[in-house]
């Protein structure tokens, strides 16, 4: 048993089947659940962008005393498990949250594919899912099955079209042709992205000249940057994941992949990708996006560094930490732990933010940005719905 302390949050963590277990020892508290990777190939992502912004929120409301309540406050007592990046093992979890744990709140899933194969298990035990790591053009008949969730980032269409209005004007601007070399990888994330840009991008007078997908945890991304290069694109466009976009990345600059935009997905906007990468990465664009320069976002930063020892990414971070600012708020709005006027609360009211003002017209959130660009070694949010101070595009010169 591996014990650690931070302020008056007591959490114990034991190895315990294929379950990693957090028990708190506080006493009159308000018990906060968490399942998400910490080992499996999505552990890249969520350690980066879950699981800090968990404890740092955990850290700052503790810090201030605990969630205020009618009859008082109350600490938060956080029990976390890994669903080692298996859809099965994070059900069973969550499901052991509700029926054992009897937590009062489960913070959403990392990862589209996980809150989409989830959502039941929230639903019937009436937790509000804040789905802020979740993306897809069926939000209409998932918010009408399931009252609980809400949905922060957008829809499938609204990224893809980002992607293709940001190469169109590029075009417009006489910067590059028409060809495009698109990847993705194949679980829910990538395949719903593919199969929606594939007409986006046709409509806009784009032709994909290299289209090919690899399974989630692939390795060895030589060959399809190998096939990429060969299509002699203008553009590549990769629908990837932390491991892949790390990976597709090497192999561009290995291979000298010469294009005039190059995007790739989750994880672009990772600190470590700018380290690894350096002055190459230049103009390359991922999803997401932040304005760093906000006091309320300097702030942030400022804040996670301090208690995470890690830096905030720029994207999902911030976008995490706004759903549990979302959740204090709505549940200190209430003043208690019902989790069904906590919901209606969440529906009802606008919440303030470190990215501003955000409030859900039928459980989703209009506000939030779409496309980020590496330039002058800061990763900026150059597209968005809602956002303003959004940055000129720049184009690709080489990875040297």
């Amino acid at each position: 048993m591996k014990r650690r302390t931070a302020l008056k949050l007591a959490a114990a963590s034991l190895i315990a089947g294929s379950l990693t277990v957090g028990t708190a020892q506080a006493g009159d508290t308000v018990k906060i659940g968490a399942v998400a990777p910490k080992t499996g190939p999505l552990a890249g992502g969520s350690t980066v962008t879950h699981w800090p912004n968990i404890h740092l929120w955990v850290h700052e409301v503790n810090a201030r005393g605990g969630l205020k309540l009618k009859d008082g406050r109350k600490m938060i007592e956080l029990i976390e498990y890994d669903d080692q990046t298996n859809p099965g093992v994070h059900i069973k979890a969550a499901q052991r949250l509700a029926t054992q744990d009897k937590v009062d709140f489960i913070v959403a899933p990392y990862g589209t594919g996980f809150n989409l194969a989830s959502a039941p298990i929230y639903a019937k035990h009436g937790y509000p899912q804040i789905a802020v790591s979740a993306i897809s053009d069926k939000i209409p008949e998932l918010t009408k099955r399931y009252p609980g969730i809400f949905f922060t980032l957008g829809s499938t269409t609204s990224f893809a079209s980002a992607v293709s209005d940001i190469l169109s004007k590029m075009r417009a601007d006489g910067k590059m042709g028409s060809k495009i070399a698109m990847v993705n990888v194949a679980d829910a994330f990538g395949i719903e992205l593919a199969e929606t840009a594939r007409p986006i991008f046709k409509k806009a007078g784009f032709e994909i000249v290299y289209d090919k997908s690899y399974p989630l945890g692939t390795q060895d991304l030589s060959p399809i940057m190998k096939g990429a290069k060969a299509s002699k694109p203008d553009a590549f466009v990769a629908w990837s994941y932390p491991p892949d976009t790390f990976g597709l990345t090497k192999q561009a600059i290995t291979q000298n992949l010469d294009v005039k935009a190059f995007y790739t997905a989750v994880a672009t906007c990772f600190p470590a990708y700018g380290k690894v990468f350096g002055k190459s990465i230049e103009g390359n664009l991922g999803a997401g996006g932040v304005d760093p320069t906000t006091p309320a976002m300097k702030a942030y930063r400022k804040a996670h560094m301090e208690v995470t020892g890690k830096p905030a990414d720029g994207w999902a971070s911030a976008n995490t930490y706004v759903s549990l600012q979302v959740l204090e708020q709505a549940i200190e709005g209430v003043g208690s732990v019902d989790r069904k006027a906590v919901t209606q609360f969440i529906k009802d009211n606008t919440f303030k933010t470190i990215m501003g003002d955000i409030d859900f017209v039928d459980q989703v959130s209009h506000r939030y940005w779409t496309v980020g660009q590496w330039q002058g070694g800061e990763f900026y949010g150059v597209a968005s719905k809602g956002m303003p101070n959004a940055k000129p595009v720049i184009l690709k010169k080489g990875w040297k």
